[in-house]
């Protein structure tokens, strides 16, 4: 199997909301990203399949050698080598593969925030650096349109944390920041038990609130000129927010199970999007 079929079969094996907004791309743009997407995969796997702290920390630590003989024309993975000819044709760097695999080891390091700013340093490592990279590939041409990348891939990434909050829980991870936690008196052994509570539901309400101020804030901040550059990541942005509003709508029951939004409807999404510019 060649570099560039691995990472197509790592990308539509995740089964990601992500992969929809890639379709649309043009083939070399295309290719970029989902080697990025890839790359994030493996060091995000690592974390999440490997039982072992020890063994997790080795790989993350392979990986971190792996970029940075890549970066120095020696790349042996094949995600890497997939990856390596569109680094310098998209301005992706060693440091933002870094940071996304610095995000993976506070997975290991870190089950629990204590306020939401540290919760922040996290999402801006694993989904707030992956947004700025991801812009670039789609097409950026303003600055300022890392600004919105940024503020959207950590929209991205709080929604995911309210969808998963039983299944982290299950992993011995609660992102959701303890100082809101005690705010709202939501206990950490009844999110492990799966306890639901009207004080639950307030606090993922908060939660959801929060996110759908970082949509509204990413889309005043993106710039005109790229907006037609920038359609992927409106897709994942209606894709993302489509998914909340589900999860709100489901007052919140996501501790017993994880909602998502069937292929078809994410296609759909994808379209509206490419076709009409809407979300």
């Amino acid at each position: 199997m060649n570099p560039d079929q691995y990472v197509q079969d790592k990308a539509a094996a995740s089964g990601s909301s992500f992969y929809y907004a890639f379709l649309f791309l043009p083939k070399e743009r295309r290719a970029a990203i989902t080697a990025f997407y890839a790359f994030c995969r493996e060091v995000d796997d690592v974390v999440d399949e490997v039982s072992d702290p020890g063994v997790a920390a080795t790989k993350l630590a392979w990986w971190r050698n792996e970029v940075h003989q890549a970066f120095a024309g020696q790349p042996t993975h094949p995600v890497m080598k997939a990856l390596m000819p569109h680094a310098a044709t998209y301005g992706i760097e060693e440091r933002h593969l870094q940071a996304v695999i610095e995000g993976c080891q506070m997975d290991l390091e870190q089950t629990r925030y204590l306020d939401f700013a540290g919760l922040q340093r996290y999402c801006h490592l694993v989904a707030g650096i992956v947004g700025e990279v991801a812009a670039r590939i789609f097409g950026q041409q303003d600055e300022r349109t890392t600004a919105y990348a940024h503020t959207l891939g950590q929209a991205l990434q709080l929604t995911n944390i309210i969808r998963d909050v039983g299944e982290d829980a299950l992993r011995g991870r609660i992102y959701l920041p303890i100082s809101e936690l005690q705010q709202f008196d939501v206990k950490a052994h009844e999110i492990n038990k799966r306890e639901y509570s009207e004080r639950f539901t307030a606090l993922m309400r908060f939660q959801a609130e929060r996110a759908h101020g970082l949509y509204d804030k990413a889309l005043a901040l993106l710039p005109g000129a790229d907006r037609r550059t920038q359609k992927p990541g409106l897709m994942m942005a209606s894709i993302y927010r489509t998914l909340l509003r589900e999860i709100e709508a489901e007052n919140f029951q996501v501790l017993h199970q994880r909602i998502s939004l069937p292929p078809m409807r994410k296609l759909w999404l994808a379209w509206k999007m490419q076709a009409l510019g809407r979300m």
